[in-house]
């Protein structure tokens, strides 16, 4: 230790005898480079530059935006103000090509699904809109099954015997995120498509049993399938959400052996991954200097520091890989990856969505005239496929959609009212009742075929009945030509229909020629008229296609659905 005091004391002996001037020129020199150092970390004014980010990332890319503010690093002289907005990506791509007020410069959604979307929609909308330029991800984070411990072990789980399929066990309570603005509910949707695919565009009977297992199982977010677990941990539903959420919610809750701790379930399957990228919104409005800033910000993001940070957050690596210690309710190793939901299967699968919470008033009315026996090319009886497609489009709607179902071919003929698929008809349960009158459908082919008078009378029963809360609609079906002597013809047909059509009481004409024969341009002009749409099905495909689009394509008569 003497050296270091023998030292230092000669250094301040040696002050003694340097000249003034020697002294004032070195104290001057050291304030001019730390003036100097000073300089190159300073600004004047601000640059704003808004980043929209998932809701999980917020406080990570605070935190990096923090530090990257601290640093006065500018652009063009002035200094970069980060503001960090938390939004739903589902909220952003509604927002972007057709309102974008304040949007955002860089956008950071929890999955690429949510980039491409905005980009198509943008593409879709005429006129000058955002441009949406995704880079590569920051992070990921697997989708899982989610429970409390009590509830995971009263079921007897454990993470190698997990299946997707067993999600829709009616025995296990399951619940999913709205799937219309939560990416959680979405990429489950998506799986469950995935195990089920959809065929010439129509979902197929274990899609539609899965959707309809979780259509009345869903909440509003992720948050409040956490706060039902951790308010009754030993009978709340599972749910799915990310494996970051599960250590989030266990960091926050109090101990590791805490009745509150969440378990992650990894599917046996694979997962879906969150990716997380960062995606760069251009608009003609930013102010000069953004595409710099947001540059220099991404690059921040994308330093050792934020990748440690994201870490620490629960996140995993790009790849898949999870560079943090062990955490409570989770695992290291990296889950298979399951193919991400093309935006094919998304579209299919939230019209399938929409279909099975859509609130109706449907009339089905159906040809059941002689040339009805005759084969369609897949070997199925024109009437048959009727009969299959109504009982397909009745398994998807909901207990209080009220559908009714009449026939027709000399005349029309009422075989069940319109009620609720939920009520009772005489007595009967409504929804049995119609399921027994399409089963009975291919014995009443006969006769010839009275289509302009079973599709005004249907039209009036409608009108008279209307239910300004559903959507109103009749399911017209047929495989010929009007052949009644006698009635109404075309100019008389669409002549009473237009009398009968207010626009403030929308109700639709959908109508379903079936083979090469159905007068087509008669159903385009009674959809026409009434505002509805006319299809064509050649076999029994098309016919379940067409009419799966049929339903998912009916406007909205309220403000609720």
């Amino acid at each position: 230790m003497r050296p270091h005091r023998h030292a230092r004391a000669s250094r301040r002996r040696l002050t003694h005898f340097l000249p003034p001037v020697l002294v004032a020129l070195l104290a001057v020199t050291a304030v001019v480079a730390a003036n100097a150092t000073n300089a190159a970390h300073t600004c004047g004014g601000e640059l704003p530059l808004r980043v929209t980010v998932t809701p999980a990332m917020q406080q990570v890319v605070r935190q990096v935006a923090n530090g990257f503010e601290q640093d006065r690093s500018g652009v063009n002289g002035l200094c970069v103000k980060v503001q960090v907005v938390a939004e739903q990506a589902a909220d952003v791509v509604a927002e972007l090509p057709t309102k974008p007020i304040d949007p955002p410069a860089l956008w950071i959604p929890d999955s690429s699904l949510w980039a491409s979307t905005a980009a198509q929609k943008d593409a879709a909308v005429p006129g000058v809109t955002p441009k949406i330029v995704p880079h590569a991800s920051l992070a990921t984070s697997p989708l899982v099954v989610v429970g409390g411990m009590d509830e995971v072990a009263k079921l007897g789980w454990s993470q190698s015997s997990v299946s997707w399929q067993r999600l829709v066990d009616p025995g296990v309570p399951v619940d999913i995120a709205d799937p219309l603005t939560n990416t959680e509910g979405l990429a489950t949707l998506g799986l469950a498509e995935g195990m089920a695919p959809a065929q010439n565009g129509a979902p197929p009977p274990e899609l539609i049993a899965t959707l309809l297992r979780l259509r009345d199982a869903t909440q509003p977010n992720i948050a409040t399938c956490y706060q039902l677990m951790a308010k009754n941990p030993q009978t709340a539903p599972l749910f799915t959400a990310t494996e970051q959420s599960v250590i989030a919610h266990n960091t926050d809750s109090s101990g590791p052996n805490s009745s509150g701790q969440a378990v992650a379930l990894y599917p046996n399957e694979g997962s879906v991954l969150f990716d997380y990228p960062v995606v760069r919104v251009l608009t003609n409005e930013e102010p000069a200097g953004t595409d710099a800033a947001a540059a220099a910000f991404e690059s921040r993001l994308r330093s050792a520091g934020a990748a440690k940070s994201l870490s620490d957050a629960g996140f995993r690596e790009p790849g898949g890989r999870a560079a943090w210690a062990m955490r409570a309710g989770v695992r290291m190793d990296t889950p298979n990856r399951l193919p991400a939901p093309t935006s094919d299967q998304v579209t299919t699968v939230l019209r399938a969505w929409d279909v099975i919470h859509l609130d109706g008033r449907t009339l089905a009315v159906i040809d059941t005239s002689g040339s009805m026996a005759e084969p369609m090319p897949d070997g199925q009886s024109r009437i048959e496929v009727a009969r299959d497609g109504a009982l397909a489009g009745m398994s998807l709607m909901p207990d209080t959609t009220a559908v009714g179902l009449w026939t027709f071919a000399d005349q029309w003929s009422e075989l069940v009212p319109l009620g609720p698929l939920g009520g009772q008809t005489n007595g009967a349960p409504q929804r049995q009742l119609l399921q027994q009158a399409a089963m009975s459908l291919p014995g009443k082919v006969k006769g010839s075929t009275a289509l302009y008078d079973a599709a005004l009378q249907a039209y009036t029963v409608l009108r008279n009945g209307y239910d300004a809360s559903k959507v109103n609609s009749e399911v017209l079906i047929t495989d010929g030509k009007n052949e009644t002597p006698g009635g109404l013809d075309l100019t008389g047909l669409l002549t009473a229909l237009r009398a009968e059509v207010d626009p403030t009481r929308p109700i639709q004409i959908i109508g379903i020629g079936l083979g090469p024969d159905a007068d087509m341009d008669v159903l385009q002009q009674l959809a026409a008229t009434t505002g509805g749409k006319a299809y064509q099905a050649l076999n029994g495909a098309d016919f379940r296609s067409v009419l799966f689009d049929a339903l998912s394509r009916r406007p909205c008569a309220t403000s609720n659905c």
